[in-house]
């Protein structure tokens, strides 16, 4: 049923372990470069929420854990390499958005709703078509607009730690143009190291104890300020830059998401994981090619076994959460930054693409960007939230009006005579 419309590739001469092999090499990747290219990002997310190291440690664990999971169902289930991911996007908009009214409870409460949101959408086909009308170029700006002061913190970064921020930007930049997959897990390696020199040097200690991985609850809190201001703006661009794309990334290979299963799994999965600071979990967008194509099996029938896989190596790598929260909070200011920025700058140049290029609305999503840009806090909601009521209600103010049609020339004949004629 699921596979129903994927043609098998021809496999003649490989040997069933060596395809195996192939499938289970992928999903390791598919985990560790997904993993290691921004789990910083989710660090710098939930921390400017207001979570405590032990709280982001125990965020980055459950989402770890929840995606983990509903990789193996989902690809066992519909025996397809359906894999999921945290919202890199929404942690960067949490990055940008910063302390919410009500503090970390209430963020908490808002990645409940958010969680609450996708599993309606999944049920729900107006609130899909709903998320589907907001034009591609607003959403895009918003998420570019997020991004834009997230990507400057290696910038600033060289002027607070040069000796490390400096080798990682190379190395970043080199892997760039000879194997980009692996440019931000080799920045982190090196930033790794020379954080870890700083560390000898200074005599600074490890507190071994918090390397622990282990969950801290936080009972939700509800305020409207988080719900406007963190709920909303999470799920739209959860929806708009993982969800949509991940499913259109799945297509391309020939495999279709049972859409409804999908979201009721990650809403779910959101929703769990979410007392324990989890943020919001979601398909995979770019990391879905690494175990969907060619190159994770050459039978298309055979590759869940990659997206299985990884959702194990997801597991695992959770338990290494406590220890790189540890690490990030002892490292010299602005290493965690670095690493978040390198790691997001991809996604920018996408998103500025795709919100600069069409004509049709570029004023509405420059607006967008400008002010998401800005970080602006109005009634204690966000910039994301009002980059998206300034985008829209420009795009309103600015779309062509039609043109009145003239009278028809048989009404006009038949028109009576005044008086005064």
């Amino acid at each position: 049923m699921s596979t129903a419309d994927v043609e098998t590739a021809p496999t003649a001469g490989l040997e069933p372990e060596v395809g195996i092999a192939q499938a289970v090499g992928a999903g390791v990747v598919t985990a560790l470069v997904g993993f290691t290219s921004t789990f910083a990002v989710v660090l710098a997310g939930l921390t400017a929420m207001g979570a405590t190291s032990a709280q982001a440690a125990s965020g980055l664990f459950a989402v770890c854990v929840t995606q983990g999971v509903g990789i193996l169902l989902l690809s066992r289930r519909y025996r397809m390499p359906i894999t999921l991911a945290w919202s890199t996007p929404g942690a960067a908009l949490l990055a940008g958005t910063g302390a919410v009214v009500g503090g970390w409870p209430a963020a908490v409460g808002a990645f409940v709703v958010t969680g609450v949101l996708i599993v309606a959408t999944g049920f729900w086909q107006r609130l899909g078509a709903l998320i589907a009308a907001i034009p591609v170029e607003i959403a895009q700006a918003m998420l570019a607009g997020v991004l834009l002061p997230l990507c400057l913190a290696p910038m600033r970064a060289l002027t607070v730690s040069p000796a490390i921020v400096v080798p990682a930007i190379v190395v970043w930049l080199v892997l760039q143009r000879f194997a980009a997959r692996w440019a931000v897990l080799a920045a982190f390696a090196v930033a790794a190291v020379g954080a870890g020199i700083d560390i000898v040097v200074t005599h600074r200690s490890l507190e071994l104890a918090a390397m622990v991985p282990r969950i801290e609850p936080t009972m939700p809190h509800w305020s409207w300020q988080a719900l406007i201001g963190v709920a909303i703006p999470l799920y739209i661009v959860t929806m708009a830059a993982q969800n949509i794309p991940g499913t259109a990334i799945m297509s391309s290979f020939g495999y279709r998401v049972p859409w409804r299963s999908a979201m009721t799994v990650t809403g779910l999965g959101t929703i769990l994981g979410a007392p324990a600071g989890g943020h919001a979990i979601n398909l995979a967008a770019v990391s879905a090619a690494l175990s969907a194509a060619p190159a994770a099996h050459p039978d298309p029938k055979r590759r869940w076994i990659a997206a299985t896989t990884a959702g194990g190596c997801y597991l695992v790598l959770a338990l290494a959460s406590g220890a790189l929260v540890t690490f990030a909070a002892a490292a010299p200011d602005g290493v965690l930054e670095t690493v978040a920025g390198l790691a997001l700058i991809a996604t920018l140049a996408a998103a500025l693409t795709a919100a600069l290029t069409p004509t049709d609305n570029r004023s509405a999503a420059a607006m967008t960007f400008l002010v998401a840009a800005s970080g602006v806090t109005v009634l204690g909601i966000g910039a994301a939230f009002w980059a998206l009521v300034a985008g829209l209600a420009v795009r309103w103010f600015l779309r062509p009006r039609p043109e009145p049609s003239p009278p028809e020339p048989s009404a006009v004949a038949t028109r009576p005579a005044s008086p005064e004629s």
